[in-house]
């Protein structure tokens, strides 16, 4: 019997040596990830070197936010642009400006190890010049959205970009196939703001339309987000339009736009802001973007004018 224990001593030793390694190993392991130098091309083609993966972040556009809550860094977050409003946690982070005014001073105070915003955001070049890390990304199409997110896993050394890439995709997969045949085709205009300036073909709002199987009125050559004469959209004759609800109520108004066939029919989307939020920004949520399109087109959104 004493054999036998010991024996079974020396196992159960063993097992609690080896668990600890492993353990000690996994947690090598973290800590390594945590702390290798990070090297990644933003979409300016500049190289961002940073000697670990950044623990504070400012994000300058609602989407490039919501990416990076997405891939489970939300905490690392210390400042976002004054209309991220989605997840609810970063209504509480500091606000610091947008596009065209970002507060400079209040990024700097917040001490950020990389800043990402707009290619195109004035703010790039002047916290370039004060020392603070950025990363330039531009986002207009579906193809941008799938880069960003693949571009921030890398630079936050985070996994998972791709599987949540194929979320989306699947999610605006899954809208397209539950809109009836009868239904495809149905010809669209989406008025992103007064103007007007609506999303063509080639903006990613028009994408996600055409995946979901609409057809825009407004094509890709005319820019992602042109300004429209009026007239355009009387002679394009859309069977639905798609607005913002602070805008709908103005449609029949507008010179002409009386005789457009989705006036007439009172087939108009009136979106609301929330709901805006989620289509127009080319983000983790083109799933729900997708989905409330498919539902406009079905006649089933609510805010639907009657």
């Amino acid at each position: 019997m004493r054999a036998r224990d010991a024996d079974v001593g020396g196992t159960s030793h063993d097992f609690e040596g080896n668990t600890v390694k492993k353990l000690g190993a996994l947690l090598l392991w973290a800590w390594a990830l945590a702390c290798h130098a990070v090297q990644v091309v933003d979409d300016r083609g500049v190289a961002i070197d940073l000697p670990r993966p950044p623990q504070r972040v400012v994000t300058l556009l609602p989407s490039l936010t919501e990416t990076v809550c997405e891939l489970g860094a939300c905490d690392r977050l210390v400042g976002v642009d004054n209309y991220s409003n989605w997840p609810a946690a970063v209504t509480r982070l500091p606000h610091v400006g947008g596009l065209d005014d970002a507060n400079i001073e209040r990024i700097v105070a917040l001490k950020p190890d990389l800043v990402m915003l707009s290619a195109s955001a004035r703010a790039l070049g002047r916290l370039e010049s004060l020392g603070i890390p950025v990363m330039g990304l531009e986002l207009k199409t579906l193809a941008d959205v799938r880069r960003v997110l693949g571009k921030t896993g890398e630079v936050l050394g985070v996994a998972g970009a791709e599987r949540v890439w194929e979320r989306i995709n699947a999610g605006v997969e899954a809208a397209a196939r539950n809109l009836p045949q009868s239904l495809r085709g149905t010809s669209v205009y989406f008025e992103v703001s007064n103007g007007p300036y609506a999303a063509s073909e080639s903006s990613h709002i028009g994408e996600v339309l055409a995946r979901v199987g609409a057809a825009n009125v407004v094509p890709g050559r005319l820019g992602t987000v042109p300004k429209l004469n009026p007239e355009f959209v009387v002679r394009a004759d859309p069977q639905v339009i798609m607005v913002a609800e602070r805008d709908a109520s103005t449609l029949p108004t507008r010179p002409g736009w009386s005789r457009i066939r989705a006036v007439r029919e009172g087939r108009i989307c009136a979106f609301t802001a929330a709901q805006g939020d989620i289509i127009v920004r080319p983000g983790p949520r083109l799933a729900e973007s997708a989905q409330l399109m498919a539902d406009c087109l079905q006649g089933r959104l609510r805010g639907r004018a009657p």
